[in-house]
């Protein structure tokens, strides 16, 4: 898989955010309503990747700043947003592949920790997670009082 950068809005990411909305309607009987502003996810305070195998886009990932102390979130935080891999190449470790860019991207920004909210009704992103060295953390976010609403962190290594 070749990972390119690209805006959010792109043609590209939007038809496979577009498809991880149906995902969520399918598994939590709704779309994600968290607010997300393309803007987020431009360098040098964002950064949105995409996976193509044979210039077909098939999985894709971003990641967007925080430098507020608020919930469990803390200044330097890179928080993860719409990973997704596209069914037919489900299981190839391409979601690994994503998520590497993304904490490679953060770091070289000089982000210190990556977060992110996930739900119970994904526990193949769970799974991902916590295979990568991600623990668990206090609610944050938009879906914070949901009860099936986990949070997660990983440290990145210090230049």
């Amino acid at each position: 898989m070749e990972l390119f950068t690209r805006a959010y809005d792109h043609p590209d990411s939007a038809k496979l955010i577009a498809e991880l909305q149906q995902v969520f309607v399918v598994r939590y009987g709704g779309e994600d309503h968290t607010p997300v502003d393309p803007a987020q996810f431009a360098p040098p305070l964002g950064t949105f990747i995409v996976g193509y195998l044979d210039d077909v886009p098939v999985a894709c990932g971003g990641w967007r700043a925080h430098d507020e102390a608020r919930d469990s979130l803390r200044p330097g935080d890179a928080e993860i947003k719409r990973m997704y891999t596209t069914d037919s190449v489900r299981g190839k470790g391409l979601s690994r592949a994503i998520l590497a860019g993304l904490e490679a991207s953060a770091l070289a920004a000089g982000r210190t920790r990556m977060v992110l909210e996930t739900g119970e009704p994904q526990p193949e992103a769970i799974g991902l997670y916590r295979s990568s060295g991600y623990a668990r953390i206090d609610n944050f976010g938009f879906y914070r009082e949901n009860p099936q609403s986990l949070c997660f962190a990983k440290e990145l290594p210090r230049r």
